[in-house]
């Protein structure tokens, strides 16, 4: 099943969850519950920590969700932070961090890099928490779609339509999805 966050990423051939850890988390369940996928592949956006251009596509099996508070040293958490799916879809290493906020401080999110994480996507880390309860594998694939820092935002809204299709374009050349072509 191919799953995506939902709002402004829809695909005609991906199911919406919703936006953010928590409206992820519950809707994901709710499927996972009634009809539970043989494999679990969300596709959406991310933003770069510095080392992934714009209109990159990264795969990922793995996900963290660090919050800055940690990099700064005014927070910390007794929970796991750093989840990995177990399954041969992909077999990158980079590191996809979530969380419900985007990170606009370059200073700061460079330092993400020192651990291994390259990009960040508000939902990842949600999928493969519900992944690994009900035993389904997953992996993500991300294009990226910002950098880290005070344009952020801006970024994202200007480049989104653009990496969507850049994504669409790599689903169908990987052979993952096919779509009819209009005449």
């Amino acid at each position: 099943m191919i799953i995506s966050a939902g709002r402004n990423e829809t695909f005609p051939f991906s199911t919406s969850i919703g936006v953010g850890l928590i409206e992820t988390s519950i809707n994901l369940t709710r499927i996972c519950l009634f009809n539970k996928p043989e494999y679990l592949l969300f596709i959406g956006s991310a933003g770069s920590y510095g080392d992934f251009k714009i209109f990159d596509i990264i795969e990922s099996k793995k996900a963290s969700n660090i919050e800055l508070g940690f990099l700064t040293h005014s927070a910390y958490t007794p929970l796991d932070n750093v989840i990995e799916s177990d399954n041969n879809f992909v077999k990158n290493d980079t590191i996809v961090n979530s969380s419900n906020y985007i990170s606009t401080n370059e200073d700061i999110t460079k330092e993400f890099l020192d651990y291994g994480i390259g990009v960040e996507n508000m939902e990842f880390f949600s999928v493969l928490s519900v992944a690994k309860e009900f035993q389904i594998p997953v992996a993500g694939i991300f294009v990226v779609t910002n950098y880290t820092n005070e344009n952020a935002h801006e970024d994202f809204l200007k480049n989104h339509k653009n990496a969507m299709d850049k994504l669409t374009d790599y689903l169908v050349q990987k052979d993952i999805i096919k779509i009819k072509m209009e005449k």
